[in-house]
């Protein structure tokens, strides 16, 4: 960080031959960063506490943002998509870290106590014992998965005073929200964008082979919750005419889809507006804001 401030600075004083020579080496050595330093180094700019919480036998990385409201008894939790199980058709990454990491850059506008909360080998620990490629290919959302990230965040509550939860989930995160939920009695409200919310339509539609050993979000209900669901009008990988009409059938749920919005693009655009409405949710009758 400190090399590309001192860059910038000193930009006028350089030829240009010199400048471009060293904002290409900037460049270069930023892309030579793994997914997790990358993680890591965004999330320290954006001032995250860096945490590694136990669940089940695997250690998980989290990142905690106390926020401005001090005295919110709720915590938002950020729950990340699949990241990068496969980097073909035919072969599977050796690590699914996220290279675009939505929801780190959504927490960042959260003014409330937020928790960032990490899979099982997923930033930086897929060669940790008990991992496998199993775990973030088709069983990505198994019960080993959800039964860790629920034992990691249990292990996180007694430290801050949390009456209500609030989970965010986007594309895969979005599925793990839902299938968390049931774990913890002080869920209030379940957000996502643009969720896979049935995964045996979503690997038909797209002729993925089926994610055997996993939970299927479509079958998990939770009673006295309020779903807010958001999909991209433009969005190819979760298309909203397929899953708008199964979001719909959820029970005490609300959906809203976005214009001219597809899979990663602009959910910051919107987000402030569905913090103030989860912010303002009574958790019996609100609606999903207008948009």
């Amino acid at each position: 960080m400190t090399m590309t401030i001192n860059l910038v600075a000193d930009i006028r004083a350089r030829p240009a031959a010199v400048v471009r020579t060293l904002l290409l080496s900037t460049l270069l050595l930023a892309s030579c960063a793994t997914p997790t330093q990358r993680i890591d180094e965004a999330a320290a700019r954006f001032g995250f506490e860096s945490l590694r919480l136990e669940g089940n036998g695997f250690e998980l990385a989290a990142f905690f943002k106390p926020g401005k409201k001090d005295t919110s008894t709720t915590l938002h939790v950020y729950l990340e998509g699949d990241g990068t199980p496969w980097i073909s058709h035919r072969t599977i990454s050796d690590d699914p870290t996220p290279r675009d990491p939505v929801m780190l850059r959504l927490m960042n506008l959260d003014d409330g106590p937020a928790l960032y909360l990490g899979r099982p080998c997923y930033y930086g620990h897929a060669a940790d014992r008990g991992c496998s490629p199993a775990l973030w290919t088709h069983r990505r959302y198994g019960p080993e998965v959800v039964d860790s990230l629920a034992a990691a965040l249990r292990s996180f509550l007694p430290k801050h005073a949390v009456e209500r939860l609030v989970l965010f989930g986007h594309s895969g995160g979005g599925a793990l929200a839902i299938l968390l939920a049931p774990h913890f009695p002080e869920t209030s409200a379940i957000v996502t964008l643009a969720a896979n919310l049935d995964i045996d339509v979503w690997t038909g539609y797209h002729g993925y082979s089926p994610l055997l050993g996993s939970l299927n979000p479509v079958r998990t209900r939770r009673d006295g919750v309020l779903e807010l669901h958001y999909l991209g009008e433009n969005d190819r990988t979760i298309p909203s005419s397929v899953f708008e009409p199964i979001a719909k059938q959820r029970p005490h749920a609300r959906v809203v889809v976005v214009p001219n919005f597809d899979h990663r693009c602009c959910w910051q655009e919107i987000w402030t507006d569905v913090l103030r409405q989860t912010d303002g949710i009574r958790f019996k009758s609100a609606s999903a804001p207008k948009l």
